[in-house]
């Protein structure tokens, strides 16, 4: 999820200012995706350049309140109706560590796995609890959200699993000697017979 997209959902719900946007965000995601108040307000700033937003006059208070516009609204709509692609989403570094350390040397492979796997369940059994600690309508979207961090959590100790099978079949090739060309080696080998 974008914050600009974030934030003009939220924005829909009526006028907010940045404090506002920022509370309403974190209580949206469960605090799951904590922002600070710089990124609220140079995102409100790029929306407002866009003309998706619109600044109000400051209150008595001197927050500015912002609100959508109709081009924020048609910008919302085809963000909602628009699917995720795989590519939209961050790398997965969890995946480019475990590649890394298959190939730099001294690394133990299977304690990395093993250290992963254990946080990944601390924060499963984290997640089903906070889950079950709340039924409350209000509570759906941040049960959701948590829904979907329990998926995302599974799925890795699955993935973990698969990992560390994948290790017990993996052979390593064995070492050739660096700085000879295969052609020398050949020669070489020719020179003995």
């Amino acid at each position: 999820m974008s914050i600009r997209h974030g934030l003009l959902a939220l924005l829909e719900r009526g006028q907010m200012y940045g404090y506002q946007l920022r509370a309403a965000f974190e209580e949206s995601t469960g605090s799951t995706w904590p922002l600070n108040i710089g990124q609220v307000y140079t995102t409100l700033a790029r929306l407002e350049r866009d003309g998706l937003v619109r600044s109000l006059p400051e209150s008595e208070g001197g927050q500015r309140p912002y609100e959508i516009t109709a081009a924020g609204r048609a910008d919302l709509t085809l963000w909602f109706a628009t699917p995720i692609s795989r590519a939209d989403r961050p790398r997965d570094e969890l995946s480019i560590k475990l590649a890394l350390a298959l190939t730099t040397p001294g690394v133990d492979v299977r304690a990395v796995v093993q250290t992963q796997r254990t946080a990944t369940m601390r924060a499963l059994q984290e997640y089903t609890r906070l889950k079950y600690a709340s039924d409350k309508p209000e509570d759906l979207p941040w049960r959701l959200v948590l829904d979907a961090m329990i998926f995302q959590a599974e799925a890795e100790v699955r993935w973990l699993d698969h990992c560390e099978t994948s290790l017990v079949r993996h052979r390593p090739a064995p070492n050739r000697p660096t700085g000879r060309p295969e052609a020398v080696e050949r020669t070489d080998e020719a020179a003995r017979r």
